[in-house]
């Protein structure tokens, strides 16, 4: 989905079996509030718990000026098909959302170590529960696990199984880019499977941007971005924008959309590898996940409830399911402390790790109070 006028994600988000629905917002637009535990049904609410539905697109944003917002001249360029040395270490992410397979994801990350350690956006694969990438040096696909993810900051680490001998990216170490800079983006555009080359120009860096949520709940920002006039489009998300001398020295992120000129904005590499050290160490954070979030499986229903969360269904082979809660009945708390919406509910739910145990408490469609222990899951990324 093109998100208004203002800045626009740039993975794409479709229904299964290809047509597009939208582009996920990134945390320029997306840090969704996905809640990990709960997800809202298409047909029954409108919520953000546990899977994230895709929006109409009629959300907007605007961007805000940062510390250097210098005036160099534009070199932006028509994309065009990426070159062997430009697609050197890239990738294309594909994901399915939702249990059911409903909907489909398509972004671009990078590959950091030759084993599979792979740099992308979170907002790529938020949602997801099942993530396949494709190494476009040799064709070969793998399946990815999530080492770990920052939703604020809009970072995630994969790891592919069984990869070895992976050609790498090259990462720039001599600071981040300076406005007048030409540089070039390579993606996934339009979630082809087919990379392409944006060349454009740094036009100002250390920007701060906000823009709608995914579900268009509220805004979200990124903070510290280099901001560049180049064909930056949906499926970009994630992939890698480089120097004059080929190295990586930014992650596409976001783009405006609805004028003619393309404003991208991408995280500088240096903040981007920061987070993904810690991740890669297992350093969780308030920010930061390691592995997957903890999971309830409980579907919220959109229809008012007075003293709880209305259970639409549960997802099978999860932890409220295996407790036998099921559609109809009411969840008023959760260890004790009452949660009269799915925000809370949650909240509550995040606070845990997967593998804890919670006591549910919850009405059935008969109105009889009752308590049931539920061991949380792994649910989808964060």
């Amino acid at each position: 989905m093109v998100i208004g006028s203002g800045i626009a994600a740039l993975a794409i988000v479709g229904a299964a079996g290809g047509t597009a629905l939208g582009l996920s917002s990134q945390h320029t637009t997306t840090t969704s509030s996905q809640s990990q535990g709960t997800t809202t049904l298409p047909d029954t609410g409108s919520g953000t718990n546990g899977f994230t539905v895709p929006g109409d697109g009629s959300g907007s944003g605007s961007g805000s000026s940062g510390t250097d917002s210098g005036s160099g001249t534009s070199t932006e360029s028509p994309a065009t098909a990426a070159t062997a040395a430009q697609k050197k270490g890239v990738v294309t992410i594909n994901t399915v959302l939702n249990y059911d397979a409903s909907s489909q994801a398509a972004g671009t990350g990078m590959v950091l170590t030759s084993d599979g350690t792979i740099l992308t956006n979170n907002h790529v694969i938020q949602g997801a529960t099942s993530i396949t990438v494709t190494d476009e040096t040799t064709g070969k696909e793998y399946k990815a696990d999530v080492v770990g993810s920052d939703a604020t900051n809009d970072v995630a680490v994969l790891k592919l199984e069984g990869a070895s001998g992976l050609s790498t990216v090259t990462l720039d170490d001599d600071g981040e880019p300076s406005t007048g800079d030409t540089v070039t983006d390579v993606g996934n555009a339009e979630g082809t499977g087919n990379l392409v080359a944006a060349e454009g120009s740094v036009t100002a860096t250390d920007q701060d941007i906000q823009v709608q949520s995914e579900t268009g709940t509220g805004t979200e920002s990124l903070t510290g971005l280099i901001e560049i006039a180049a064909d930056i489009v949906s499926g970009d998300s994630g992939g890698p924008v480089l120097d004059s001398e080929g190295e990586v020295v930014g992650m596409a992120t976001a783009a405006s959309s609805g004028t003619a000129d393309v404003t991208g904005y991408a995280i500088p590499i240096t903040t981007a590898k920061s987070i993904a050290e810690k991740i890669l160490a297992g350093e969780s954070s308030s920010t930061i996940t390691i592995g997957l979030p903890a999971f309830l499986g409980v579907q919220v229903s959109g229809t008012a409830s007075t003293g709880g969360v209305a259970v639409a269904g549960t997802v099978e082979g999860s932890g409220a399911a295996s407790a036998g809660l099921v559609a109809g009945d009411t969840i008023t708390s959760i260890d004790g402390t009452a949660v009269a919406s799915s925000d809370a509910l949650t909240s509550a739910i995040q606070s845990h790790s997967v593998g804890d145990k919670v006591t549910v408490g919850y009405t059935d469609s008969t109105g009889a109070a009752k308590t049931v222990t539920v061991t949380l899951t792994a649910g989808p990324a964060a």
